[in-house]
C-alpha cells in the first residue's frame, strides 16, 4: 500500500478568521457528503449491502491494500461481514483497526447535528478496574443535562449494581454495556453509595438530552500567583463554539497568563473544532499556519485535504507559548489532534497525566441510506512537521494517576495540582505516577458510558 505524501496535497483552508472555522464546523449532517461510494448499495437487502460494504472499503478504507477480502456470500449477516473486512496489523507500522465501527444514523446525525445524546449519561471508570472484580466502580463523570444528574449522581460515588448486576460481575465480565440506552424509555436501576457514604437507589429512564462540550471552565490564582485559564472541552463538536469564545474571552479579560486544557475525556469530533480550540490557545503565534493534513489511501489521493490555524476575534485569544493539557486513555482522535497541532507550529505542550488514546486516523462517515452510519478508518493525520503515527499514544510530560474521588480542577484533583506546581515552574510531583496497564487499548470499547472517538474532516 503507498500511504501518500503530504507534497502536492490539495488545501483546504479553515478561514482566515475564526468565524470561518466555526461556520465550516456546523456545515453537514448525514455524514455521507463528499464520501467516495456515496450511492450506497443497490437495496437495504443483505446481500446488496454486503456487496456495497465490498467495494466500499476497496475504494475508501485506508488499509484497503492491506485488509481482508471476504467473499460476499461467505458470512451470514451484515455485522459479521463488515468485522471481516477489517484490517489486522499484518504491517509492523501499523496496528490493527480497533477504531472503524457504525451506528444508527439518527444516532449520529443526534450527536454530530443537533449536539444531543441518547442514554442515562453515566460513565464509569470502567478501564481501570478491568481484571480487578474487587476493585470499587468508581462514577467519573456525568452529563450535566442527564437523568444521572438530576438523580444526583456525581463524580466519586462508587456503583454497587446495574439492573440488579453487581459491579463484580461487571467488571469480571468487562460489560458495562447496560450504561449505553438503545432507545428512549429503556430503564437503568442503579445502587449506588455516594462520596458520603449514604447508599442510594433510582431507576433511570433514558432520555434525549443535550450535550454540554464545555462543561467547565475558571480562572484560578495559583500558589506562586500565576492567572491561570481552565477549561474542560468534552466534545469537540459544533456547538461548542461559542462556549469556546466566551471562555476565552473571559480569560483574556482576567489576565490569564497560562491556559490548562482539560481534554482527559475528550474523545474527538471535528477536526474543525480541534483547530479553533488550538487557535485559540496559540492566537496570532499560529495564525494562517497548517494544523493538521489529512490523507487519505493513493485511490482517494484528490481528498487530502489541510486544516490551518485560525485568527480569533482581537482580544479573546490566549496568544500563548505553551499550554498544559491534562490527558489519559480517553484522550482520543481530534483531541490528540489538538496537541500534535500544536506542537507542530511550535507551541509547548506540557501533557500531564496517562499516555492518550493513539489514534491519529479519522473517518469519512458515511450513510447507507439504510439507517446505517458507517465510520471506518479513511486517512492519516500529521501536522505541520509531517509527524503523526502515534499508535501508542502521546506520552505524559508528567504521569499522574487519576482520582476519581475529586471534582476535577479542585485542589484534591491530583492532574490540576500538578498542573498549577508546573505553571509556577515547580518540578511533576512524582509520587502519584502509574504505569498505564498492558492491553488496556484494545479493551477502548467497553461500553462503559465512554466519549466517541471520532476525528471527521469538517
Amino acid at each position: 500500500m503507498r500511504i501518500p505524501s503530504t507534497r502536492h496535497r490539495p488545501v483546504r483552508r479553515v478561514g482566515a478568521a475564526l468565524a470561518v472555522t466555526l461556520a465550516l464546523a456546523g456545515c453537514g449532517g448525514g455524514g455521507d457528503a463528499g464520501a467516495p461510494s456515496g450511492s450506497g448499495p443497490l437495496s437495504c437487502a443483505v446481500g446488496d449491502q454486503k456487496t456495497w460494504l465490498s467495494s466500499y472499503f476497496n475504494d475508501s478504507y485506508f488499509w484497503y491494500a492491506m485488509s481482508p477480502r471476504p467473499a460476499v456470500d461467505g458470512t451470514s449477516s451484515v455485522d459479521s461481514f463488515f468485522k471481516a473486512l477489517l484490517y489486522t496489523g499484518t504491517d509492523p507500522n501499523f496496528p490493527a483497526d480497533r477504531w472503524s465501527g457504525y451506528e444508527s444514523t439518527e444516532s449520529f446525525n443526534r450527536f454530530f447535528g443537533d449536539g444531543q445524546s441518547l442514554g442515562y449519561g453515566l460513565s464509569v471508570a470502567g478501564l481501570e478496574v478491568v481484571g480487578q472484580s474487587s476493585a470499587p466502580l468508581y462514577v467519573r463523570s456525568v452529563d450535566p443535562r442527564s437523568v444521572a444528574a438530576a438523580a444526583g449522581i456525581v463524580r466519586g460515588d462508587t456503583l454497587l449494581s446495574l439492573n440488579g448486576r453487581s459491579t463484580v460481575d461487571l467488571i469480571a465480565a468487562n460489560d458495562f454495556s447496560l450504561l449505553s440506552a438503545k432507545a428512549v424509555g429503556d430503564s437503568l436501576e442503579v445502587v449506588w453509595r455516594t462520596t458520603a457514604g449514604v447508599q442510594k437507589r433510582a431507576t433511570l429512564s433514558a432520555g434525549i438530552y443535550a450535550l454540554t462540550p464545555v462543561p467547565l471552565q475558571a480562572v484560578v490564582t495559583t500558589a506562586g500567583g500565576r492567572r491561570v485559564g481552565y477549561l474542560e472541552v468534552r466534545n469537540m463538536i459544533s456547538q461548542a463554539a461559542t462556549p469556546l469564545e466566551t471562555a476565552f474571552a473571559s480569560f483574556a479579560a482576567q489576565g490569564a497568563q497560562d491556559i490548562v486544557l482539560d481534554l482527559r475525556y475528550n474523545g474527538g469530533g471535528l477536526v474543525s473544532m480541534g483547530a479553533a480550540v488550538a487557535s485559540y490557545v496559540g492566537g496570532t503565534r499560529v495564525a494562517g499556519r497548517a494544523y493538521a493534513s489529512l490523507l487519505y489511501n493513493d485511490k482517494q489521493a484528490a481528498q487530502n485535504q489541510r486544516f490551518d490555524f485560525s485568527n480569533p476575534a482581537l482580544g479573546s485569544a490566549a496568544n500563548a507559548p505553551r499550554v498544559f493539557v491534562l490527558m489519559g486513555r480517553r484522550t482520543c482522535s481530534a483531541s490528540e489532534q489538538v496537541i500534535n497541532g500544536l506542537r507542530g507550529a511550535g507551541i509547548e505542550v506540557v501533557a500531564i497525566g496517562e499516555a492518550s488514546c493513539g489514534k491519529p486516523v479519522g473517518f469519512l462517515p458515511q450513510s447507507d441510506g439504510c439507517g446505517t452510519t458507517y465510520s471506518i478508518v479513511n486517512f492519516e493525520s500529521v501536522n505541520a512537521l509531517n509527524q503523526g503515527r502515534y499508535f501508542s499514544g502521546f506520552a505524559p510530560t508528567c504521569a499522574v494517576a487519576e482520582d476519581w474521588t475529586q471534582p476535577q480542577a479542585s485542589v484534591g484533583d491530583p492532574l490540576w495540582v500538578a498542573a498549577s506546581r508546573m505553571v509556577d515552574g515547580g518540578a511533576c510531583p512524582t509520587a502519584g505516577m502509574r504505569v498505564q496497564p498492558a492491553g488496556v487499548r484494545a479493551g477502548l470499547r467497553s461500553g462503559e458510558g465512554g466519549e466517541r472517538q471520532g476525528m471527521i474532516p469538517r
